[in-house]
């Protein structure tokens, strides 16, 4: 079943490296993500999503100054936490993904397919801090990328 997008995304390319990934267009495989987040959701949200699609050096500094981390990350994910109907925003690396999808033998635009699937969902306010938590997101990352075709993260060889 194809779920429907009923609110906004605004994307930013500020890494011209997504366009050599993604060379149809960074949109329909953005869009493409989402929908699959959308479709293992049992309530849809509302409001605007915001998806960054950045360098290593970009994040790390967002990594810095709001995780308190040093270095790079794959993505990240800021839940709007005023009244405005914002989901929030994703924030995904290039070079990580690269580098992650490189490293595990797997197609570069499907890994970060799953980033921007496990940003959306965590902003739907599932987590991995615990066991449980991380059984359940990861269940619905795989169902979701699963309408999509496109293979177990958890089940490649890191």
């Amino acid at each position: 079943m194809r779920a429907e997008i009923s609110f906004p995304i605004d994307i930013a390319v500020q890494e011209p490296g997504w366009h050599e990934l993604w060379s149809g267009g960074v949109e329909a495989p953005v869009t493409r993500a989402v929908r699959a987040g959308l479709s293992v959701l049992a309530d849809k949200p509302d409001g605007e999503l915001s998806v960054a699609l950045v360098s290593d050096q970009e994040i790390a500094e967002l990594n810095k100054n709001y995780r308190q981390k040093e270095g790079a990350t794959n993505v990240l994910s800021f839940p709007n936490a005023g009244p405005a109907p914002v989901q929030g925003d994703i924030v995904v690396a290039l070079q990580t993904v690269l580098r992650e999808a490189a490293s595990r033998g797997i197609p570069a635009g499907d890994h970060a397919t799953h980033l921007l699937v496990h940003g959306f969902l965590h902003l739907q306010g599932y987590d991995h801090m615990d066991k449980v938590d991380a059984d359940i997101m990861e269940a619905l990352e795989v169902r979701a990328l699963a309408t999509l075709n496109i293979a177990d993260p958890y089940r490649i060889a890191s």
